[in-house]
């Protein structure tokens, strides 16, 4: 595994680019695509783009409150301090990948948002302390914990059918989670995949001759210096706690009365509040909390450049019908057996182009249902293994990397090597889970 892991990392080093020209490379491939498999023209093809670059907007927003929001709570003292407490007590290499792994796992299992965020900072916060921990291999672990997002509490396709109304409900009605997220096959996957990873990506670390510690200057923080300033109002508000102290309570009670009358529904928006609401709280005063945000937000560039590239070849991959054309051929190989194992592969596949759970399954749900009803396959299992394929192949899909890459300093081709064996050792899990369970 090391001697593999070490070849992997050398070829995504030499052959990997830049998560801006990787999407800018799918742009091109699905325009070309678009136009030889459907009946689209090139003309139809820039306008289905077009259309759709700005169909993320309102998600990327979230996402960059989300990575934002996340690295001002992360640098609050009270928070810094507790991660740092947790951190010192990690003593060895291996048990700084078993650990993270694990955490990661169980965060984004009850959310993707907080376990992304969570888990590259607890990583982070881990190379301080841990001598001779490969950093890539410690970053790719903390991100490889997303991999079981869609079959945990935050998964959007379970949640989707699961709601009253949703755009398929004529066709399969309401799917409570029980038939989703809590079956048999379900937890089967997400209790294996929780037990071995962590011992899986320990097994990937690679020789001490060849381990690539953390860049120092990675973990080099700007000390905020905040001069005494004239006594002015202006100066005294910056300086206050009271408006800290209002706010947070505002905060707080909302959020209490949230979960009181809804439950434990944590949804982007409600975690983008917590990080938020927490970091302005912990940071004390309006003057620590901006002078945080500003520091930040210079994290967030990624995000802000390629996510309307994404929407823009999610808009190609679904006006022009080339989502449809992939899934219908694998539909054409399958049969009653096989037909949830085949859902979850072309499910990976789309997501390459269309690395949204939401938007996957707008645009698949349709053609894999229909299939479904033809054949007597179960629809909740069909959702299911969209889900799965969906969240699969994000391993090796740079556009869910861009948060923690930005937390780590690090770029997509410094973890892609060991999140590729990550892909196949899970993939061979859901596939066995789907198809025997």
């Amino acid at each position: 595994m090391k001697t593999l892991t070490r070849i992997s990392n050398t070829l995504m080093e030499k052959y990997l680019p830049d998560p801006y020209i990787f999407v800018a490379i799918l742009t091109v491939l699905v325009f070309l695509l678009g136009v030889i498999l459907t009946p689209s023209s090139p003309l139809d093809m820039v306008v289905y783009w077009g259309d759709g670059f700005w169909g993320l907007l309102s998600f990327t927003m979230q996402m960059v409150i989300v990575l934002a929001a996340g690295h001002v709570l992360a640098n609050s003292p009270v928070f810094k301090k507790g991660l740092s407490s947790i951190a010192s007590k990690i003593k060895k290499p291996s048990s700084a990948i078993i650990i993270v792994t694990f955490i990661s796992l169980l965060a984004c299992w009850i959310n993707w948002g907080f376990g992304l965020v969570i888990g590259a900072l607890f990583a982070k916060e881990i190379a301080r302390h841990v001598k001779k921990v490969d950093y890539r291999l410690l970053i790719a672990s903390a991100y490889s914990g997303f991999i079981i997002w869609h079959g945990g509490l935050a998964g959007s396709i379970p949640l989707s059918v699961a709601t009253e109304g949703h755009p398929f409900a004529d066709l399969i009605g309401v799917i409570p989670t029980s038939d989703t997220i809590f079956t048999s096959y379900n937890l089967f996957i997400v209790l294996v995949i929780c037990f071995t990873l962590p011992f899986f990506n320990r097994w990937m670390m690679p020789k001490e001759q060849d381990v690539v510690e953390v860049d120092p200057a990675l973990l080099v923080e700007e000390e905020q210096k905040f001069p005494l300033a004239e006594k002015t109002f202006a100066s005294w508000t910056e300086r206050s706690t009271l408006l800290t102290v209002l706010i947070g309570l505002i905060g707080l009670s909302y959020l209490v009365h949230h979960f009181i009358t809804k439950g434990f529904v944590l949804d982007l928006n409600i975690v983008n509040t917590i990080f938020i609401i927490l970091g302005i709280i912990f940071h004390g005063t309006p003057q620590r909390f901006i002078a945080a945000a500003q520091n930040a937000i210079k994290t967030t560039s990624g995000i802000v450049f390629q996510f309307p590239f994404y929407a823009g070849i999610m808009g190609m991959m679904t006006v022009s019908g080339l989502a449809m054309v992939f899934s219908e051929w694998f539909i054409s190989i399958s049969n009653g057996f096989t037909f949830y194992l085949f859902a979850f592969y072309s499910a990976g596949l789309v997501n390459f182009f269309v690395p949204s759970g939401g938007g996957q399954w707008a645009v698949q749900a349709p053609i894999l249902l229909e299939a479904a009803q033809s054949i007597g396959a179960d629809y909740a299992k069909t959702a299911m293994a969209i889900a799965w394929g969906d969240a699969w192949t994000n391993m090796i899909q740079p556009f869910w990397a861009l948060p923690a890459l930005a937390i780590a300093g690090l770029k997509a081709k410094d973890i892609m090597g060991f999140c590729l064996f990550v892909l196949i050792f899970t993939g061979v899990i859901i596939s066995i889970g789907l198809l025997f369970l």
